[in-house]
């Protein structure tokens, strides 16, 4: 899920109704997106809740959000109460499928997971255009079907400009002979997935087993076991394939003329 390439509105849920609010913007090249702020700052005891449609989890375990946002200095707002914040929290809550409501589940910490507490890097006053932050963050082990995000407002003035959803994984990659295939990473970041690995055409083992470790950042690591090409097959000058002998090549080449083309050379 990326909102930045939201066509429509969003038309995520809100709680309560006063809270969080959707409007239109630009980003960094002026492309129109659709954006959410909130900015009860003069309210006491605020708690607005912002959850996205249902995200589905597509087998992977753990999962990594990049929130892009702008945040009100506090200091700079003249007459508002010491409750003002600077701010806001981060929610995934699990499901089997798309069964969330506008009452269900409740708009509380629990059932949801909280992931952590977002603070910007720099805030902006009112003299200032918005200065945009960016944070990841990652959860997991997730098991169920798919998930929601949820954002809680305690009383900040902000804007959540964007939210991106991705997974990392290990591309496709071939070693010591043996294809490796795409695998995505564990769910912890500092887990290491196995992947079991399968000689290249023309190749056959010569250490077992085949595998290959993907570490937590979707990097391969050191691999185990490796093939060899068979007789008659040598490895390609990318040392990714094994192809025919050359002098085996030249053989083949000459035999598919008759022996009169060859007479004076």
């Amino acid at each position: 899920m990326d909102s930045r390439w939201a066509t429509t509105e969003l038309a995520w849920t809100t709680f309560p109704e006063s809270g969080w609010e959707e409007v239109s913007g630009y980003d960094d090249y002026m492309s129109p997106i659709r954006t959410y702020q909130v900015c009860n700052v003069r309210q006491p005891n605020q708690n607005n809740w912002l959850r996205t449609d249902f995200i589905p989890r597509r087998g992977v375990l753990r999962v990594y959000v990049e929130l892009k946002f702008s945040v009100r200095d506090c200091a700079s707002i003249p007459n508002i109460p010491g409750s003002c914040k600077e701010t806001f929290n981060l929610f995934y809550y699990e499901s089997e499928g798309d069964t969330a409501t506008d009452s269900s589940p409740q708009w509380r910490e629990n059932p949801y997971v909280k992931v952590d507490t977002i603070a910007p890097d720099e805030s902006f006053s009112l003299l200032e255009a918005g200065r945009i932050n960016t944070k990841v963050r990652s959860f997991g082990p997730l098991s169920k079907a798919g998930f929601y995000l949820a954002f809680q407002d305690l009383g900040a003035c902000m804007s959540l400009i964007s939210v991106r959803v991705f997974f990392k994984k290990c591309s496709t990659t071939i070693a010591n002979f043996a294809v490796f295939p795409e695998t995505a990473t564990g769910a912890e970041a500092t887990s290491l997935v196995i992947a079991p690995g399968a000689c290249v055409t023309n190749a056959m083992e010569v250490s077992v087993p085949l595998k290959l470790y993907c570490n937590g950042d979707g990097e391969w690591m050191v691999p185990v076991g490796s093939c060899t090409c068979v007789a008659g097959f040598e490895p390609s000058t990318d040392g990714i394939q094994c192809q025919v002998l050359r002098l085996q090549r030249g053989a083949i080449s000459r035999a598919d003329f008759p022996t009169s083309a060859f007479v004076g050379n």
